[in-house]
């Protein structure tokens, strides 16, 4: 940018990036595990972990399910704010993939009132509208014709609901 702020001359504009819709996630969770504050050099907040307990994908080039075992570590850094950090596998049962895994390292945020995330911590229902919660996954994967699922940034939104989350996933094309 020139001192004016437009573009400088001769530079095409970038287009900002489209969002690609790939699948849908539905998550289930069991009971969370309050591991107390951190203490020590990285501390910030309350760790809350949350063991998977299995669930589904959905979405126009892959199917699968949510292996068990997987768990989202929580750090809790406010009354309105998390820092969350899910590690699952999903097995495929997508056409021509069934028996493949897809490893998924989800990092997000979580945000909303007080009173909302308290709701949430009870295992309330809460309007997903009233929760900020944003994610960017990153995928291992066990064959070659799954590596474009490396190759690209996705971002995802999600609602948490007493039993599960649920959440929707966008390539950045």
């Amino acid at each position: 940018m020139n001192k004016t702020n437009r573009p400088a001359p001769n530079r095409p504009a970038l287009t900002p990036p489209a969002l690609e819709h790939i699948a849908d996630l539905s998550v289930t969770v069991g009971s969370p595990v309050e591991a107390g504050n951190t203490a020590g050099l990285n501390s910030r907040g309350r760790r809350r972990i949350i063991p998977i307990t299995g669930g589904t994908l959905r979405g126009p080039r892959l199917q699968g399910r949510v292996l068990p075992g997987g768990a989202d570590f929580q750090l809790i850094v406010s009354d309105t704010a998390a820092d969350l950090d899910a590690r699952y596998i999903i097995a495929l049962d997508s056409e021509g993939l069934a028996g493949e895994h897809l490893y998924v390292q989800n990092r997000a945020v979580r945000r909303g009132s007080a009173q909302d995330i308290a709701r949430l911590v009870r295992g309330e229902p809460v309007d997903p509208s009233a929760i900020y919660f944003r994610c960017v996954p990153t995928f291992e994967v066990s064959c070659p014709s799954l590596s474009w699922l490396t190759e690209s940034i996705f971002i995802g939104t999600g609602a948490r609901y007493p039993d599960r989350v649920e959440i929707s996933l966008f390539r950045v094309a």
